[in-house]
């Protein structure tokens, strides 16, 4: 590695303005930071897959050269002012605009605030911020980029919206004049309620607040142990209906209220102690309603996320999650030894409801939820509150409930007190890798995390905020959300595997580095204008946590303060084997910093980071891979100018291959292999077969470097993913050196067991995790996501073929020199008629087979003579014949008609086994499965059906085989040769443009096609 480091030569803030990116402007003054940029014009054009609406058509937008045709969409799409502004087009058109827009709005309110002293620090911020955003090195969240800068800009104000702000002059709240003098920028809330019906706080005022929050596209948080459980007394007679049914009448509010008057799901977290008296309820609650939706599928109701069948259930708004004390946990880990451990149930205002419980009970209940729907998942309350630097809160009640850490945001990274925001930013760390000299540039990387929590800082200045004590606490306590995103992109190129301790020693060091120099930019903030309001009573709380960040990251060697477990350390060694001496001297560099500095003039701000998914902004950012995430695939698919997507291998591949000593002519053969196109053989015939991401087994590719190209899914054929436990140890590994949280998921495979989440659970609290979400592979109802692409190329799966595709196919087929020969049948041929009813249609599907049992052909035939389905239906029944007569699987053409979704479509009637299906095409692909074997995916099954089982077709004589499910063990190593499945993509379809690309990331999903998020960032 280069030998750079972390040059402390700051003393104040005004030693934070000086030109890193930007000294090219110094001595010359003909030329502005935009001129810094090769500029293109690019059209973007987006539509609704579905319904085939326009969503974006723009033409001429300016971007500069270096940005994909996927960030222009989605920053155009997404970020754009698209009304009111004063130019010839009336709206946004050029990233120099919205740069302006978001760099000039924080420039002012830095001056205003007293920090910017003249206009040469004002050059100079305005200078690196802009070039900072333009060459993706880092992104605020989606608010800033929404609401930041319109007054300032474009004059565009808007009316009153009940928004508050702390004014300081007055020392009070006071509404907002308008919507956009101040900005709106936290993405990140978290709100308190009493119990009461009425008032301030109450149950009738959490509508509204919700309602506030969800209309302006942002997600909120809430524990809501406070609320009395079912029966307990009220002080006006009678009793309570309970907390789970205000819980229900909240999730209907939010699945009407949508987020951001979008058709986007609201975000929204609900938290609730374990000991409150309807824990049981709560637990169960969305996993009785996974098993009402199952029903519902097989009566024929749509099972897609945004099918009839959810919106009939309750609690499909919201993430979940328990509150685990260490008590509790303690017990649990102790069941081994006493399965009879208990503990109290607690009325909230009524003992009569106390009661005793066992921890077993609660414990199997909650992980058998889990495994069963993804919620709720853990929060562990004492180890949040054991990093909390403000449980003073606003009035010195230390210990008070409402000055604990009570709730998170809906993704869980942002973890603090009840009515406070944040607002959030990212950092691409990839983008300070230099490829040439294999050297991270660590220095220019502390200089941005400075200067982004200036704009930070300047948002809340300027800030404005949806209720008067969110506004109130926002400026007491000043909590800023500063992030990464994009380091499996550097464990990669760098050569290591995203589960092992060189990659987590790597994040831990610099999220350290990012939140000790965030932490000292705030003292030397603090030094400048004055501390956050309420520092002084939270002072010793405070510089205790800053201490115990300080020795995890190796800058302190005294016993941690207040912690009953031990967090995982920064293994300096490591670093320093690794020619990272820079890095380990930065780390304890900042820290020692923050730790002086912080100690003689306090802080600006009492949190400056949490790790947020970044879904959206990682696009925007042309980031290939999400926060700190691994890869979902090797596969890319690279979208053109003119629509449309090329597929291509993800470029850290050929990086990382390079640093590993490969030769150009055996990358070359790697790369081929990962796009390759072989040849298979199916029952003698040859036939070619493409391929979808498997890099193990390449040419020239050594087994030790097999685990560096693991991914967060299996890839394709490949048999290897990144096990469960190398996500919790790079969350443990992280999270001690954060503020805030991570918003993690744990992907496990379909056969995971109930133990399994168990073990998870149970190690990620030992380890320190404050909190993460564990999901199973299939657990949802909603119909898994295909994993390949629907394009227009020519070199698609046949499972993404359309029907203009598939006919062109069967042509080639014909031709095609691996396909040898068609054994087209003779003679008279049995078969089964299968009819099914889609609305008024009629379907009569006829499966002929050979007298070896083998499928030869499909006939399918409609009550609607001389129509154009009927067309339509001769031809795909000739297709599909001719492709089996080539002896191409059937298993392979069910899985090329799988999901497709066209008119007519919905609940399927004369059929004994199907319900519904999304076409007519996804009907027949069920009626090859069911001839097959394989009943998995009908809504009703044979009696004597089991699916772990060898499978036999009713109608077929040749029995189908499969394997048996396999336990998982958490335990093992990060690498993979068993068969449990490891798909990590979700079949969620995207609520914006109907594409079916969402996945997971962190405890939301974002949609790789429009890079829509479910989440708040």
């Amino acid at each position: 590695m280069k030998n750079t480091s972390f040059k402390d030569n700051s003393n104040n803030v005004k030693s934070l303005f000086k030109r890193v990116y930007t000294k090219e402007l110094e001595n010359n003054k003909n030329k502005t930071v935009y001129d810094l940029f090769q500029w293109k014009t690019v059209d973007v054009f987006l539509k609704d897959y579905k319904t085939s609406k326009v969503i974006v058509d723009m033409k001429d937008l300016e971007f500069p050269e270096q940005y994909s045709q996927n960030a222009c969409n989605i920053i155009a799409s997404k970020y754009f002012r698209r009304a009111g502004v004063p130019n010839s087009v009336g709206y946004e058109n050029s990233m120099r605009m919205v740069a302006h827009r978001l760099v000039s709005f924080w420039s002012e309110a830095l001056v205003d605030e007293g920090i910017i002293e003249n206009d040469e620090e004002k050059s100079i911020f305005y200078d690196e911020m802009v070039y900072g955003l333009l060459n993706q090195m880092y992104a605020p969240n989606s608010p800033q980029w929404f609401n930041t800068g319109l007054a300032q800009s474009y004059n565009i104000r808007g009316n009153k919206q009940g928004s508050f702000y702390y004014d300081e002059k007055l020392k009070k709240v006071v509404e907002s004049e308008d919507s956009y003098t101040r900005t709106q920028a936290s993405a990140c809330f978290i709100v308190s309620i009493e119990d009461k019906l009425l008032g301030n706080h109450s149950i009738s005022e959490q509508f509204v607040t919700e309602t506030k929050l969800f209309k302006g596209g942002s997600g909120t948080g809430t524990n809501f142990s406070t609320l009395r459980a079912k029966g307990e007394k009220l002080s006006g007679g009678g009793v309570s209906s309970g907390l789970m049914s205000f819980l229900k009448g909240l999730d209907r509010n939010a699945g009407a209220i949508k987020s951001g008057g979008t058709t986007r799901r609201a975000a929204k977290m609900v938290c609730l102690d374990v000991d409150h008296p309807e824990i049981m309820e709560f637990i169960t609650w969305k996993a009785k309603e996974e098993e009402k939706v199952r029903a519902l599928g097989k009566m024929g109701y749509d099972m897609d996320i945004d099918g009839e069948a959810y919106e009939t259930v309750s609690g499909q708004n919201s993430n979940n999650s328990i509150r685990f004390s260490d008590n509790f946990m303690t017990k649990v880990k102790n069941l081994h030894n006493d399965p009879e451990e208990e503990i109290e149930l607690n009325g909230r205002m009524d003992s009569n409801l106390d009661s005793k419980i066992k921890v077993q009970e609660i414990w199997n209940a909650f992980n058998d939820s889990a495994w069963q729907c993804a919620d709720p998942a853990p929060q562990f309350d004492d180890t949040f509150n054991a990093w909390h630097t403000c449980p003073a809160g606003e009035d010195g009640l230390l210990g008070a409930k409402h000055n604990r850490i009570n709730s998170t945001n809906p993704c869980g990274e942002y973890a603090f007190l009840d009515d406070s925001s944040c607002n959030l930013a990212s950092i691409n760390v990839f983008k300070f890798y230099n490829h040439s000299d294999k050297s991270i540039d660590i220095d220019g990387y502390i200089h941005l995390v400075g200067l982004v929590q200036l704009a930070l800082e300047a948002s809340i200045h300027w800030g404005q905020y949806p209720t008067e004590d969110i506004a109130r606490k926002t400026y007491m306590f000043r909590t800023t959300g500063l992030g990464i995103a994009n380091i499996a992109a550097l464990f990669m190129v760098m050569g290591h595997p995203y589960d092992s301790e060189e990659s987590r020693t790597l994040a831990a060091s610099l999220i350290g580095i990012m939140t000790g120099y965030s932490y000292y930019v705030s003292s030397l903030m603090a030094e400048k204008i004055g501390t956050f309001e309420k520092y002084d009573i939270n002072k010793d709380y405070m510089l205790r946590v800053i201490r115990n960040h300080a020795r995890v990251s190796g800058s302190l060697d005294s016993e941690y303060e207040d912690l009953n477990y031990e967090p995982v350390k920064v293994n300096h060694d490591l670093l320093n084997s690794l020619n990272l001496g820079s890095i380990s001297n930065a780390l304890i560099k900042t820290w020692k910093a923050a730790v002086l500095k912080g100690e003689a003039f306090g802080f600006r701000n009492a949190q400056v980071s949490v790790i947020a998914p970044t879904g959206t902004i990682s696009f925007a950012m042309d980031c290939t891979a999400t926060s700190i995430e691994p890869f979902f695939s090797h596969i890319v698919y690279k979208k053109l100018v003119g629509g449309g997507y090329m597929t291509v291998v993800n470029p850290v591949i050929e990086m990382s291959l390079e640093n590993l000593g490969y030769t150009k002519e055996q990358i070359e053969d790697i790369l081929n292999y990962v796009l390759r196109k072989e040849t298979a053989n199916e029952n003698g015939y040859e036939y070619e077969k493409i391929a979808d991401g498997k890099i193990e087994d390449a040419p020239h590719l050594k087994e030790e470097h097999y685990a560096i190209f693991d991914t967060a899914n299996k890839c394709g054929s490949g048999e290897r993913y990144i096990k469960p436990m190398g996500h919790v140890n790079m969350v443990a590994a992280i999270t001690p050196l954060i503020s805030g949280a991570v918003s993690k998921t744990v992907n496990l495979p379909k056969n995971a067991s109930v133990q399994d989440f168990k073990n998870v659970v149970l190690k990620s609290w030992e380890l320190g995790v404050k909190g993460i979400t564990l999901y199973r592979d299939s657990s949802k109802a909603a119909q898994p996501l295909n994993t390949s692409l629907l394009t227009e190329s020519d070199d698609v799966n046949l499972e993404s073929l359309t029907y203009a595709q598939l006919l062109k196919k069967a042509k080639e087929m014909q031709a095609h020199k691996h396909y040898t020969r068609r054994d087209k049948p003779e003679g008279i041929r049995y078969g089964t008629t299968h009819p099914a009813q889609i609305e008024d249609v009629k379907i009569y599907t006829t499966i002929n087979r050979r007298e070896n049992g083998e499928i030869s052909e499909v006939y399918i035939t409609t009550d609607r003579e001389g129509t154009i389905i009927t067309g339509l239906l001769n031809s795909l029944s000739k297709s599909i014949s001719v492709m089996l007569q080539y002896h191409v699987p059937p298993k392979d053409i069910a899985r090329m008609l799988r999901g497709q979704k066209y008119e007519p479509y919905g609940f399927v009637q004369k059929h004994p086994y199907i319900k519904y299906v999304s076409s007519i095409s996804d009907l027949i692909s069920k009626i090859i499965d069911i001839e097959l074997g394989d009943f998995s995916r009908c809504q009703v099954k044979p009696e004597d059906y089991v699916s772990t089982t060898i499978e036999k077709s009713p109608f077929s004589q040749h029995p189908i085989s499969t394997t048996p499910s396999e336990t998982v063990s958490i335990e093992s190593s990060n690498t993979s040769h068993s068969k449990p499945e490891g798909e990590k993509l979700y079949g969620v379809t995207c609520p914006t443009c109907s594409g079916t690309k969402m996945v997971m990331n962190g405890t939301c999903k974002v949609c790789l096609d429009c890079g829509s998020t479910t989440g708040c960032s």
